[in-house]
Order: structure tokens, then C-alpha cells, then sequence
């Protein structure tokens, strides 16, 4: 099967070529519904008949910008998990991502046009969702981010390169923030006042976790950085969740970024930008499973200190999300992709429409964590 673009796919060729030397190539085309890396499927047949699967992936340097650090975290962390596995009886085959090395024995491969490609293993027997369709779902990718935690608590975190800045640091996003506002490089802070207000009206709680890291009540750990539901693999079968994917994203950070973003993308009663915010909520339910299956995955790794602060995870990061998205509409959208008119600002609104429920709600999230906090 060819893939749509003929040159991209003669380019894909020649890449997973420089990967796998052996075996014929009986099929490459895109795979999946990632917005930032090109992904492609290739199926090999080898001399015996059988077929092997790879995931060949070309990198968004644009994004990333420096893809030889962002693999030696990828390769770090996988090579890692591996162990880790195998040492509770696990299979690292399925339960990890595996990269793929050039035949020269690099994890990238670097073409002629400066792209950078890399290429995993694929995990076979599992499937990939899109959105919550039960609890159950949304208790196993707690577990599952839970369980990567647990599995990277004693890695050394620092070791581990900054694949994008500030990317969780909700002090730098509030400057950037404030600088969209009195720039206004579009004209539109007019349209958005009483969100503006909304956001400045919180300034002192975006330092709330980085202080506390920096003072030592908080450790850095490894984190994913982007805890949505679709960046695990479950199994198709029990439907169990089985490997977390996406790594680009793994930095050093704090757990609370990982849990806080799972929350506000996961437990919300409306989508990401629902202009009916009377649909908006923080669905306590959600909340609980979510809470439930991430310190049982944790298994008892997190501290008190950590413990405590979940819901104002939750809160920063659906926070963070809402400045960032009313940002990019104040400086004509030019990061977050929009499909309508005004489009940044409804994805803005219905985050500190959460915000807000959660400041309604916040003596029962916290009556929640605590329930939980010696689940292990």
C-alpha cells in the first residue's frame, strides 16, 4: 500500500532503509492521529514469511529543537523501563516503547534535508483511545501514569534534557501571557476583557509550585508532560492499559504537572472548547477514579508533601492551559491550531470555567486526595 504523498513516502522509504537492512518492505503508510511528528507504519516480510512492524517516525524540529537531546532522554528512559520491568516479571516488549538503531548504531537518522527520523518497535495487540468511554478507562490511565512514576522514581531526573523550555513552568507562561496582553499584537484584548481579568487575577498562585520545588518540599522527578488519554496503548483484548508513548515531552518536572494535566483534559463534563460553558464542569466522579488509579499506581512513591498538593496541580495545569490558550489568541493564533472564529478564546474559556469549579469544589477534591493517599 502506498502511502498519499508519494515524495513524503519515497522519503519514508529511504529513512526506515536506513533501520532495517533486511526483510522486504511490503507496505508503509501514516499511522494514527498525532498532530506534531510525521508517523508512518511499515510492515516487513521476512525470509521466513512472517511480518515485523515498525512505527518510523520524521521529528518536528521545528517544535523540538534539538532532536539528538530529545532521543538520549527517549533512550534513556526506555532503556530504563526495560530493567524495571523485567525485574518484576513484566514484558518490555509491550509494556515499554523499544527504539529501533539506525544499522550504524545511532537512534536517529539524519537525511540530506535535515530531517530527523526515528523508528520504534510496534506494540502488537493493542489499541489506542481517543476520548473516556468509562470509568474504568480513566482509572487505568491513572494507574498507568501512576505506574510510570513509580517505575522512574529513583532515575535521576536531572540527568534529562529540557526538550521545550518552561514547558510546565506556569510563572514563564503567565509572563508570556501578561506580554500577549499589553502587546495586543491583533487588537483583540477588547473581545477577551473579562478573561484577562480572570487569569491576572491569579498571579500569585502560578509560583505556588515552583517555589515549593525550590525551597525542597517538592523533588524533581521525570515526567511525561503530556498525560492524555491517548498516549497510552491498551491491550485489545482485556483492555487493560499496557505502554505509555509519546515521550517527547519526558523532562525533568514535577508528578503534580502529570496528574494536574490528566484532570483537566480527562475529568471535564464538556470538550476542550465547548461555547455552552453551562456544560462545563469538574466532574468530581472523574476526579475520584482518576485520583484513585494514580496513587495506586504510584505505589506509595509519591510524598505526603506531594500528596496534598494533587488538586492544585490540577488547578495550575488547567490554568496554565486556559493563559496559554487566550495567549495565542491575543497574538492571532499563531501556535494552537484553530478551526472558527474566536476559536483560542472558547478553548480559554472553558478552562477557567474549570478553574472555577474547582475553587467551588476544592474542600471535597482535597476530602478525595486524602481518602486515597495510603491506597498503596
Amino acid at each position: 500500500m502506498i502511502a498519499e504523498n508519494p515524495v513524503r513516502t519515497k522519503e519514508a522509504e529511504k529513512a526506515i532503509r536506513q533501520f532495517v537492512a533486511e526483510g522486504s518492505l511490503t507496505e508503509i503508510v501514516p499511522y494514527g492521529n498525532g498532530h506534531i511528528n510525521d508517523t508512518y507504519l511499515a510492515v516487513f516480510q521476512t525470509g521466513d514469511g512472517a511480518e515485523k512492524r515498525y512505527i518510523l517516525q520524521r521529528m518536528n524540529h521545528s517544535i523540538f529543537k534539538n532532536p539528538p537531546l530529545l532521543m538520549e532522554n527517549v533512550v534513556g528512559v526506555t532503556q530504563y523501563l526495560r530493567k524495571s520491568i523485567l525485574a518484576q516479571g513484566g514484558d518490555p516488549a509491550r509494556e515499554t516503547l523499544n527504539v529501533v538503531n539506525t544499522v550504524e548504531g545511532a537512534s536517529y537518522y539524519e537525511d540530506d534535508s535535515h530531517n530527523f527520523w526515528r523508528v520504534f518497535l510496534f506494540v502488537e495487540g493493542t489499541l489506542c483511545l481517543e476520548k473516556v468511554e468509562s470509568p474504568q478507562d480513566f482509572y487505568d490511565c491513572g494507574a498507568a501514569f501512576g505506574n510510570f512514576q513509580r517505575m522512574l522514581a529513583d532515575y535521576p531526573a536531572k540527568q534529562l534534557h529540557d526538550t521545550i523550555p518552561n514547558f510546565h513552568n506556569t510563572v514563564s507562561r503567565f509572563r508570556d501571557f501578561q506580554r500577549a496582553v499589553g502587546e495586543d499584537k491583533v487588537g483583540r484584548s477588547a473581545l477577551a476583557g473579562p478573561e484577562i481579568a480572570f487569569a491576572l487575577d491569579r498571579e500569585k498562585e502560578t509560583a505556588v509550585l515552583t517555589d515549593l520545588l525550590e525551597k525542597g518540599e517538592l523533588p524533581l522527578r521525570v515526567t511525561h508532560n503530556d498525560t492524555k488519554l491517548n498516549n497510552i496503548l491498551f491491550d485489545r483484548v482485556t483492555r487493560k492499559a499496557v505502554c505509555i508513548i509519546d515521550l517527547d515531552t519526558v523532562m525533568p518536572g514535577l508528578s503534580l504537572y502529570d496528574f494536574g494535566d490528566s484532570i483537566r483534559f480527562g475529568a471535564s463534563t464538556g470538550a476542550e472548547d465547548e461555547k455552552d460553558l453551562s456544560r462545563v464542569e469538574l466532574d468530581l466522579n472523574l476526579f475520584e477514579t482518576f485520583t484513585e488509579g494514580f496513587l495506586t499506581g504510584c505505589g506509595g512513591k509519591l510524598t505526603g508533601r506531594e500528596v496534598e498538593m494533587l488538586p492544585m496541580g490540577a488547578k495550575l495545569m488547567t490554568y496554565e492551559c486556559g493563559i496559554r490558550f487566550l495567549a495565542d489568541f491575543l497574538e492571532g493564533d499563531v501556535y494552537f491550531k484553530v478551526h472558527r472564529e474566536n476559536h483560542n478564546l472558547d478553548r480559554a474559556r472553558t478552562q477557567f470555567k474549570i478553574v472555577a469549579d474547582m475553587e467551588k469544589k476544592w474542600e471535597r477534591m482535597a476530602a478525595i486526595v486524602e481518602k486515597y493517599k495510603n491506597i498503596f
